[in-house]
């Protein structure tokens, strides 16, 4: 059952779903039933991270789930917090076996602040051992993944940015096709930011074609080379979210589409000091109930 799902090749030959299951803010206690229920309708490619507190149930659906594990794509990503060539590299390991798995197929820096170029390091030691497929970044704008490209060994296979149809990163995103970079979308629908889902552009275009504004917002994205990551607690939804392959968005759609872009952030701008500010709270927030 494989809903015509469409990859992409990194620039180390790997190949990547192009559509993927995002467990951001999914509560532990539903987490595993979430997965489990994603890799059912077809999703291959799931999507977590050290900050979300939910690795070990993801671990427990890919035990479960009954697909091979080559048949999965896993992407974590080290917090902030794990930054520094040996905490990052312990990180990942402990990582691994919340998830369950002896190698994991993507690993991204979650956020571009502290000692990122540290724990690059150990992600680059762990790709050569082979206990990662690929390694990236995340959140790194185009003047951050530039200098990570041009002093590192390993250019990042892919980076992580929040791209919807008001924040559609196009500069960001020619930046990285210069630099061979793969560029993933978090965030899709904003989050239902802005009126997201009742935009009337969005809402015309999906009446064309019998689909929803998320179906239409997905479609765009693989029709900008984008991987996309989509989120729903709901099998129903999980189901439409995937159903994305038998339609194809027209030029003239796909213009429409980019004249709602307004270039910024729904949530918040890395490049300003107060957006450092919240992450080092975050950190603070976060320590506090790891001790308890």
């Amino acid at each position: 059952m494989d809903h015509g799902m469409e990859y992409v090749t990194l620039n180390n030959r790997v190949k990547m779903p192009k559509l993927g299951f995002g467990v951001f803010q999914i509560a532990k206690e539903d987490c595993e039933r979430c997965v489990l229920d994603a890799i059912e309708v077809g999703y291959r490619h799931i999507d977590t991270a050290q900050s979300y507190r939910n690795e070990e149930e993801v671990g427990n659906a890919i035990m479960k789930c009954g697909v091979p594990r080559e048949e999965l794509f896993i992407t974590t990503k080290v917090w902030i917090d794990n930054y520094g060539y040996e905490k990052a590299k312990h990180s990942v390991l402990d990582s691994m076996k919340k998830l369950k798995t002896e190698y994991l197929d993507l690993v991204l820096l979650h956020q571009p602040f502290g000692d990122y170029y540290g724990a690059y390091r150990a992600l680059q030691e762990l790709y050569k051992e082979g206990k990662i497929r690929a390694i990236g970044v995340s959140n790194f704008y185009p003047d951050r993944l530039a200098d990570m490209v041009a002093f590192n060994e390993i250019v990042p296979q892919v980076n992580q940015v929040e791209t919807n149809p008001l924040h559609q990163q196009i500069d960001a995103q020619a930046n990285m096709v210069k630099r061979n970079v793969q560029m993933e979308a978090w965030a899709p629908f904003g989050e239902g930011r802005n009126h997201m889902f009742s935009n009337p552009v969005l809402l015309a275009i999906g009446e064309k074609y019998g689909k929803s504004v998320a179906q239409v917002i997905l479609r765009w994205l693989m029709q900008r080379d984008i991987v996309a990551l989509a989120k729903s607690t709901r099998i129903e939804r999980m189901k439409e979210n995937l159903d994305i392959f038998d339609f194809k968005l027209s030029e003239q759609d796909m213009a429409s589409i980019s004249k709602l872009d307004a270039k910024e952030s729904l949530f918040f701008d890395h490049q300003t000091p107060e957006a450092v500010d919240m992450f080092v709270s975050m950190i603070g927030e976060r320590r506090k109930t790891e001790e308890k």
